[in-house]
């Protein structure tokens, strides 16, 4: 399907990121909520845990689930998005799929433990890269999650988890030290996850597409890597051209300077955060 392509403008340099700004708890009642902007795209993601794991898991499953739902809001296009009332198509779906595989990339379901939690991507204002921007914000609200868990004596090392039997008597949870804490979240979740933009645009490569530079991109890439260095996801698409194995390892290349800025805002927003 061909682009319309708009007059290409921007104030920032090829390599420039646009600005990223996360607001942490913007809603109350989920179990962790982050406010992610970067740029004009704002994304509400939301952890919630879920009464249950899902139906086809086996009944004594020692390890947990991760699932990611996305959502483009009606106000978040120039024209209202229709909500999709009977369930996720087309590319909704295939972006929730990204979402969570991404997520599940970065977390040991065995040492989750029997926990299922589901992370609610809502797009408020689209203006490129929405699919990044929501695996970025997932793992912020993930991580922090999964640290409340923790926190809780909900989400426990194996040797501590309580048997059937002990469920019955009233077994209390054991209250970790903060060094166990710690240690436990690090074994869940070892590295983190994040997503970035890149595209080729009259042979320069750019970084961080919004919708300007998408809307004249002649080759739009998505890449999804773990702060370990492993890949996740390269999606990567000439939209009326093709391109050369030097300029793939160039958009390369430029991801990881977005991935170095990601993942250290990643460390530097939840330090510290209960």
């Amino acid at each position: 399907m061909a682009k319309f392509k708009t007059e290409l403008t921007t104030s920032r340099n090829a390599d420039e990121m646009r600005s990223v700004e996360v607001e942490i708890d913007f809603t109350s009642n989920a179990l962790a909520s982050i406010l992610y902007r970067q740029g004009e795209t704002v994304v509400l993601a939301c952890c919630t845990k879920e009464a249950r794991l899902p139906g086809w898991f086996p009944r004594d499953s020692t390890k947990g689930w991760v699932h990611a739902e996305y959502s483009l809001l009606p106000g978040s296009t120039d024209s209202r998005f229709r909500r999709e009332r009977r369930g996720a198509k087309g590319r909704t779906q295939e972006i929730e799929r990204l979402v969570a595989r991404s997520l599940r990339a970065a977390v040991n379901l065995e040492e989750l433990g029997p926990i299922a939690l589901n992370v609610d991507c809502d797009i408020l204002n689209a203006d490129g890269g929405t699919r990044c921007a929501s695996i970025t914000a997932a793992n912020l609200a993930l991580r922090l999650g999964v640290r409340r868990l923790i926190a809780a004596g909900i989400c426990l090392p194996k040797n501590m988890r309580p048997t059937e039997e002990q469920r019955r008597s009233g077994w209390s949870p054991p209250v970790l030290s903060e060094e166990e804490q710690i240690a436990h979240e690090m074994r869940v979740m070892e590295h983190d996850v994040a997503a970035i933009s890149v595209g080729l645009i009259d042979g320069k490569s750019y970084l961080d597409l919004d919708y300007n530079l998408d809307s004249n991109a002649d080759v739009d890439m998505n890449v999804v890597k773990v702060s370990n260095g492993a890949f996740v996801e390269v999606q990567g698409t000439g939209e009326e051209s093709t391109y050369q194995r030097e300029e793939l390892d160039a958009l390369l290349d430029m991801a990881d300077i977005g991935f170095e800025s990601l993942f250290e805002m990643q460390k530097t927003i939840l330090h510290g955060q209960q």
